[in-house]
């Protein structure tokens, strides 16, 4: 499905990027790499090989990863790019000529350090990085960092608006103090419910939502995980067929090999509650899930679906 994916975006465009993600010479992971050097390979496209000098050790980095490359690989490395770079320019020439000399290949250029061009980070390493708080007054946002979390770049706005305080836990005390509680979505949902469980984490979160009331958000596998009961007949997630949820609403989730991808449109029906100030506002987004979710208690719908179109 990758190359007959690659087929088809060539047959259509004059020009394919290939981003990568993360090393292209992870030797534990290379035997099922499918998004670096197999895909240049089988590309035969030129690569720039990019290196972060914010972390230090780049040179022995870029250097380095040369000398894992096989022999086919390392032909299709045509550069580098030096990524991060703060200060003066010029006091890091030596180290460019060097690298050139030693390699033979050429640096096509370097990119400073910006802190405001908000760029998504490309995988949940970068949630390690210390959570930055501005103001006591603001609205405390939590969002539980769950060990499979995906999407996690949904909540970058808010780390944007002035008047919150957004921050990942991983621990029940971390959430003590939300004003809003968000469990994002999940590459592997039934396994983060138990996670959830083993922590503590559960438990807290039902503390706070019936003693304190505590508004709580479930996105894509958080919506699962408030439901009432999932469902995994097939074993496509894990060896259980059956988790209770946490019941906050009456939805039962059914995973299924077929996965849905939907552009939809929709209005807000809510009167009462987060949204009740929206009541009435168009929405749209982007719909991809494996299964479905259906309700099978009283719980009225917040919103109304008005069009949904295949992707």
């Amino acid at each position: 499905s990758v190359t007959s994916s690659i087929d088809s975006l060539r047959s259509k465009f004059d020009l394919v990027i290939i981003e990568g993600a993360g090393s292209p010479a992870e030797i534990n992971l290379k035997k099922n790499e499918i998004v670096n050097m197999s895909v240049a390979k089988y590309c035969q496209s030129p690569v720039l090989l990019c290196g972060d000098i914010d972390r230090g050790g780049v040179f022995a980095s870029l250097v380095g990863t040369l000398e894992l490359l096989d022999d086919d690989e390392n032909n299709l490395i045509k550069g580098f790019i030096i990524n991060k770079f703060r200060g003066d320019i010029r006091l890091l020439d030596d180290g460019l000529t060097w690298l050139e000399n030693r390699t033979g290949k050429k640096v096509a250029g370097v990119i400073h350090h910006y802190n405001d061009i908000h760029i998504p980070e490309e995988d949940s390493v970068a949630l390690d990085i210390p959570n930055r708080h501005t103001n006591d007054a603001n609205i405390n946002i939590r969002v539980i960092q769950l060990p499979h979390i995906s999407n996690f770049d949904d909540f970058d706005p808010f780390s944007r608006d002035s008047m919150v305080n957004l921050s990942f836990a991983s621990t029940p005390e971390e959430i003590s103090d939300s004003d809003l509680i968000i469990i994002p979505g999940s590459k592997s949902t039934i396994a983060d419910l138990i996670w959830m469980e083993k922590t503590g984490m559960l438990d807290k979160i039902n503390i706070l939502h019936e003693s304190s009331h505590t508004p709580i958000i479930g996105i894509c596998g958080g919506y699962q995980i408030i439901g009432s009961m999932l469902l995994d007949p097939n074993k496509i997630e894990s060896n259980i067929t059956k988790k209770s949820g946490m019941s906050l609403l009456s939805h039962t989730t059914t995973f299924d090999t077929q996965k849905s991808t939907h552009r939809i449109n929709g209005k807000v029906l809510s009167t009462k509650g987060l949204l009740k100030h929206a009541n009435g506002d168009s929405i749209s987004g982007y719909e991809i899930h494996m299964g479905e979710t259906e309700n099978y208690g009283n719980t009225n719908s917040p919103f109304q679906l008005t069009s949904r179109q295949d992707i």
